[in-house]
């Protein structure tokens, strides 16, 4: 799919699927899901060579490890629309024995998960580990990997940075969900980031600055322009400015919706502002 007003429309059944998934288990981060839908809908349908006849080899196709594992609900939602499982499916989220859990896990054998996530800070390292096997394998496809501003104040973290640029993993693709906030407030409140880009640029990787990560056409735009960056010799890095809580005007700007769930008059109200357009499952 790459009609742009297609992709739009997928934009917002997406985000009607996260505020559905959430509200029917009073229990879930609508917050974050909601700022990376843009992003998700790109990648799955514009930018990465993928299969949904899905194996956990992945040769010879791009990879995504998604290392914030808290917004699953925009993870299953593009997954299921992409052709991953049933759309329906997406009923079953957070349930006893659905593979559908609030983290994604890989017992469950959910097609389109590599990985269980959700204790955050490592998806770097395992995306870089996924890069060399890569390399190893003659595969000259990508691997990507989306993790939280927040989530870098996790140690680990900086060890997998300086490691993937002394080692010249230049086959990996890191965005960062650029969003100012985190669980507890404003990341600036709880432990400030400084600055990102001189920081990543000092580790020794190309840094993209994507300022409008709620605008479709500019993620495709700064996310193409990070793939033609691929192969020089530095892994890559993007920092995409987000809203958490983008297109619910009550969830925007603020921590709050972290991990809450809106209740029967707050769907309501969501859901007027993002009008059903491909089916609701």
């Amino acid at each position: 799919m790459t009609d742009i007003n297609q992709l739009e429309n997928l934009v917002t059944q997406v985000r009607r699927d996260i505020l559905r998934q959430v509200h029917k288990v009073n229990s879930g981060h609508p917050g974050g899901s909601l700022g990376c839908t843009e992003f998700f809908v790109a990648l799955y349908n514009v930018l990465m060579e993928h299969d949904t006849n899905f194996n956990m080899d992945g040769k010879g196709e791009d990879l995504f490890f998604l290392s914030n594992g808290h917004i699953s609900p925009v993870f299953y939602s593009v997954l299921a629309r992409s052709g991953y499982f049933p759309v329906e499916e997406l009923r079953t989220f957070r349930h006893l024995d659905s593979r559908l859990q609030g983290h994604p896990t890989t017992h469950e054998g959910l097609p389109g998960v590599r990985i269980a996530s959700g204790s955050l800070g490592q998806g770097i390292s395992v995306s870089i580990g996924a890069a060399l096997s890569k390399k190893l394998n003659n595969d000259d496809k990508l691997v990507y990997t989306l993790c939280g501003d927040g989530e870098l104040q996790e140690g680990q973290n900086w060890e997998a940075i300086m490691y993937a640029a002394g080692n010249k993993v230049d086959n990996l693709i890191v965005t960062v969900d650029y969003n100012g906030q985190q669980i507890d407030g404003a990341t600036d409140t709880v432990l400030p980031l400084g600055n990102l880009t001189a920081k990543m640029e000092a580790f020794g990787w190309d840094v993209l600055i994507l300022k409008e990560g709620n605008n479709l056409e500019a993620v495709i735009k700064t996310m193409q322009e990070a793939k033609s960056r691929t192969g020089n010799g530095k892994p890559v890095c993007v920092l995409m400015h987000t809203v958490m809580g983008h297109g619910v005007d009550f969830m925007m700007h603020t921590h709050a919706w972290h991990g809450k769930a809106p209740n029967d008059e707050q769907l309501e109200t969501a859901l007027a502002q993002n009008p059903e357009t491909l089916g609701d499952y």
